[in-house]
């Protein structure tokens, strides 16, 4: 399931989900264009690629700005035919509908939805004229269940499934499949800032932990391997699918 000779686009890959899938990425063969919109361990994570053999390249820049992301788009078409992207970029703030600002409903819609679209429409053009690509769309156990005081992040992560199933219906004839992952509890640095931002940390661990029917969190490595698997060839016949990977979250 080589990806050798392929180029992946990865957002918000210099930590956490992303970081983990551009490192397996990168080391099946993909050049990886590593992406986040503030540069910590952009390079850091270019040269632990580089370092095992891999080809990167750091772009930094938010999916939420189209110039962003067509700059992006730009840089990856130097490495070659882009045939991968993962729209891992996300970020998350609490708050009820009485809480929450215009402001951090509007960011919140931005990356985590709107990203994937704008992220999206600067790469499919190459894909289309490759005729072959796969998109992979991090979504959240939260696109099906809710937590108190997440109305923007829920709203969001649930129509990242809908978006995906009509991007996979639209370019689906045109040879490119468009997929999604839902994370259940990985112990990521968004995950542990919003256990922090809680007040209660260690409990809110426990009653995540206890969503896993392995009594333990995910690790990023393990979703790493649910996206490769999606982007490579033995998925061929996968699109507009919904991939699981939370540890059993509604079995508990």
């Amino acid at each position: 399931m080589s990806l050798a000779g392929q180029v992946a686009v990865v957002t918000g890959s210099t930590s956490g989900l992303g970081r983990a899938t551009a490192l397996r990425l990168a080391r099946e063969g993909a050049a990886v264009v590593v992406n986040s919109d503030r540069p910590d361990n952009g390079e850091a994570t270019v040269a632990e690629i580089e370092a095992a053999g891999g080809t990167a390249v750091f772009v930094q820049g938010s999916v939420a700005s189209r110039e962003d992301c067509e700059a992006l788009a730009a840089v990856a078409t130097e490495l070659g035919p882009v045939s991968i992207l993962v729209n891992n970029a996300g970020i998350e703030r609490r708050g009820g509908v009485l809480d929450c600002t215009d402001q951090d409903w509007d960011d919140m819609l931005n990356v985590d939805l709107k990203g994937i679209f704008v992220a999206s429409r600067a790469v499919l053009p190459a894909m289309l004229e490759h005729g072959k690509g796969a998109i992979v769309n991090i979504a959240s156990v939260l696109s099906y269940d809710v937590i108190p005081e997440r109305a923007a992040y829920v709203a969001a992560k649930g129509g990242v499934l809908q978006l995906t199933k009509s991007m996979a219906l639209d370019y689906g004839p045109r040879g490119i499949r468009c997929n999604a992952v839902v994370p259940g509890f990985f112990h990521t640095p968004m995950l542990e800032q919003s256990m922090i931002d809680s007040g209660d940390y260690e409990g809110t661990k426990a009653i995540l932990t206890a969503k896993s029917v392995f009594g333990r969190g995910g690790d990023p490595a393990e979703l790493a391997a649910a996206v490769y698997f999606l982007v490579s060839d033995e998925a061929s016949f996968i699109t507009g699918a919904v991939l699981r990977v939370d540890g059993g979250w509604d079995c508990t």
